[in-house]
């Protein structure tokens, strides 16, 4: 298995051997690994260079010590993993270049047809791994591939410096844990926005590639999806996408672990109070979850308060609008800029 490093199964062989002895010489590993004397001498020198192995003299026959694998060959290991990310990613390029050669030539090619969860799971998580600079989704509920909680790939992409930006359905914020999901990636950098109801379930990558379903979600059976490349399809979809983003209502679901000073940062550029009262961080994810007409149940068990808290809260902040009303409360949310 080490060979992939440098290692030959007969290195790998000498060097397990003198780690169960410790210490030993070359003639007591001859004896040992029942080999010629120059193989075993040719075999320790090879470990030598590779830091495996130590003397403890400068004399050819001094005993020999194993050194320690994952210093010697951690840095070993981690240039393939990093000669292995870049090949991936190269092929990741040509096969888009590929794509892209057979758009040109190929009407065809523009859309390709999908069906099945799986086989739309995975290219969702193959377009996110290769994604560079931005992935946009509409989000409904009822996912037909892939539940947020399954969507790991998020975390590396957005870890790696890619910008996400999803609208939810509102009706998706009451399914049970959706919105401790939501907060896990909003506090990773994911900037989510919600609406009442969205038109399509959506899923763009680097403006240069759309995932969008081709049936109704109540028609059943094994969902089937277009997956459209650079086209004017393409661009009214992003046109579609920018319109609703424009128009949904902000989330904010930090932690407020991460803004202990509720100093106000924001992660959405949309994001700057129109006056010079800002909330701090709780009040921010209170008034968020409210404008988006979240429930109060669901909002204190976001928070993790009571449902009588949530009410105290939001008369409070009603007080410091000076209104006395909920509808006045997020009208003056939304003109004073409060999140």
């Amino acid at each position: 298995m080490l060979d992939v490093i440098g290692l030959t199964p007969a290195e790998e062989e000498l060097y397990r051997c003198l780690l169960q002895l410790t210490t030993a010489r070359i003639d007591e590993l001859v004896r040992r690994m029942h080999r010629p004397r120059a193989q075993v001498v040719a075999e320790v020198e090879a470990l030598r260079g590779k830091g495996l192995v130590q003397s403890t003299d400068t004399d050819p026959d001094a005993p020999l010590r194993p050194n320690a694998p994952d210093v010697a060959l951690g840095a070993t290991l981690l240039r393939r993993q990093e000669d292995l990310e870049a090949a991936r990613r190269r092929v990741t390029q040509l096969a888009e270049e590929y794509r892209s050669g057979l758009r040109r030539h190929h009407v065809d090619h523009l859309v390709e047809v999908i069906t099945g969860a799986r086989v739309l799971r995975d290219r969702l998580r193959d377009l996110q791994n290769s994604a560079r600079t931005e992935v946009l989704w509409f989000c409904r509920a009822n996912p037909l591939a892939m539940a947020g909680p399954e969507n790991l790939e998020e975390f590396d992409a957005l870890a790696r410096g890619v910008s996400y930006r999803a609208i939810y359905e509102r009706e998706l914020l009451l399914e049970p844990g959706a919105l401790a999901d939501l907060a896990k990636g909003v506090g990773a950098g994911e900037q989510a926005r919600v609406l009442d109801r969205l038109p399509v379930r959506l899923a763009i990558v680097d403006a240069r590639t759309a995932i969008c379903p081709l049936v109704p979600d109540r028609d059943g059976g094994e969902p089937s999806a277009a997956v459209i490349g650079r086209s004017q399809l393409l661009d009214a979809l992003i046109a579609l996408f920018e319109s609703h983003w424009r128009v949904a209502t902000r989330l904010r679901l930090e932690d407020p672990l991460t803004d202990p000073v509720g100093d106000g940062r924001r992660t959405d550029p949309d994001d700057r109070p129109a006056d010079g009262y800002r909330p701090d961080a709780d009040e921010a994810r209170l008034l968020s979850l409210f404008v988006a007409g979240v429930p109060d149940k669901s909002i204190a068990s976001q928070l993790g308060v009571s449902r009588r808290t949530v009410q105290r809260r939001l008369a409070e902040l009603m007080a410091a609008a000076g209104v006395d009303t909920r509808p006045g409360l997020a009208f003056q949310v939304a003109r004073r800029g409060w999140i």
